[in-house]
C-alpha cells in the first residue's frame, strides 16, 4: 500500500475498533474481528474497502484450506461487521459450506500426570499457573485473568469473572492452591494481577498492564507434555481434580 492508502486503512481500522466498542462487543470479539480485517488487508496488500465480492470469495476459498472452520466463520463475521458498520455498505454474503463435524473427546490428564507436569515446570509462575488451572477447573483465559481481588481467603473460594458464556461463577479454593498463589504474589506483588506479564525486572513486572502471554503459556505446556512423555494432546482442558500431597512443593 502507498502512504495515502495506508492512511485511509488506518482511519477505517480505528473506526472499526470504535464501532465494536460502541456496540458492546467483548474484548475477545473485538480482537478476532479486528484480526479478520488485518488479515484480509495483508493478503491483498490494499485497503479492504476496494475489494470486490469475487476477490472475497477467492480469499475465503483459500482460508478454508489453510485455517480451521471456526477461524473462517469468525473472519466472515468480522468482515461483515466492517462492511455494514464502517463502510456502510450492504454485505454480499459469501456462501461457505461447513465441513462435516467430527466429534472428539478431549484428553484429560490424570492427577499423577498433572503432578508430573507441574513438577517439570522450571519457573514458579508456570508451576502455580498449572496448579491453579487444574485444581480449580479453569480455562486458560480464566486463569490468566485472575486478579488479587478475586481470591476470597476467608471463604476459601475464587470469583471467576466473565467465564464461558460471559458469566461469573464461584469455585472452591483448595489450601494448596491458595498458599501457592500467595507465595507467587509475594514475589511480584502486582497490585491487581495474579499472573502479570513477567518480562523485565521485578519493578517492571509490578507495573505490568497485561497478564502473562497466552501463546507463551500454550507453548510451555506443549513442551512440558512432550518432556514428560505424556501421550495426550497438549492443552489445558478444564477439569477440577484433587491433587495428591506431592504437589505441596509447587512453590
Amino acid at each position: 500500500m502507498d502512504l495515502s492508502e495506508q492512511s485511509r486503512f488506518n482511519d477505517l481500522y480505528q473506526r472499526h475498533l470504535r464501532m465494536l466498542k460502541l456496540q458492546g462487543k467483548s474484548d475477545k470479539t473485538i480482537d478476532v474481528y479486528a484480526r479478520a480485517v488485518r488479515r484480509v488487508t495483508k493478503h491483498f496488500d490494499c485497503c479492504p474497502d476496494r475489494l470486490t465480492p469475487d476477490q472475497l470469495e477467492d480469499y475465503f476459498g483459500q482460508l478454508v484450506d489453510s485455517h480451521s472452520w471456526s477461524t473462517v466463520k469468525v473472519d466472515r463475521n468480522g468482515l461483515q461487521f466492517f462492511w455494514r458498520h464502517v463502510l456502510k455498505r450492504n454485505w454480499q454474503w459469501v456462501n461457505i459450506v461447513k465441513p462435516p463435524r467430527i466429534q472428539t473427546i478431549p484428553d484429560i490428564l490424570t492427577p499423577s500426570e498433572v503432578v508430573k507436569l507441574i513438577g517439570a515446570a522450571r519457573k514458579m509462575r508456570f508451576r502455580v499457573f498449572f496448579l491453579t488451572t487444574y485444581s480449580l477447573g479453569l480455562r486458560l483465559e480464566e486463569t490468566l485473568s485472575l486478579q488479587v481481588g478475586d481470591i476470597d481467603a476467608q471463604q476459601k473460594r475464587v470469583h471467576v469473572r466473565r467465564g464461558k458464556g460471559n458469566k461469573d461463577r464461584l469455585v472452591p479454593l483448595p489450601d494448596l492452591t491458595y498458599h501457592a498463589l500467595r507465595d507467587l504474589w509475594r514475589i511480584h506483588r502486582h497490585p491487581a494481577l495474579l499472573f502479570p506479564n513477567a518480562n523485565g525486572s521485578p519493578e517492571t513486572i509490578r507495573r505490568a498492564t497485561t497478564h502473562m502471554d497466552r501463546g507463551g503459556v500454550q507453548k510451555t505446556i506443549k513442551l512440558l507434555v512432550a518432556e514428560c512423555g505424556i501421550k495426550k494432546k497438549s492443552q489445558l482442558t478444564p477439569c477440577a481434580i484433587v491433587l495428591p500431597p506431592i504437589c505441596s512443593n509447587v512453590a
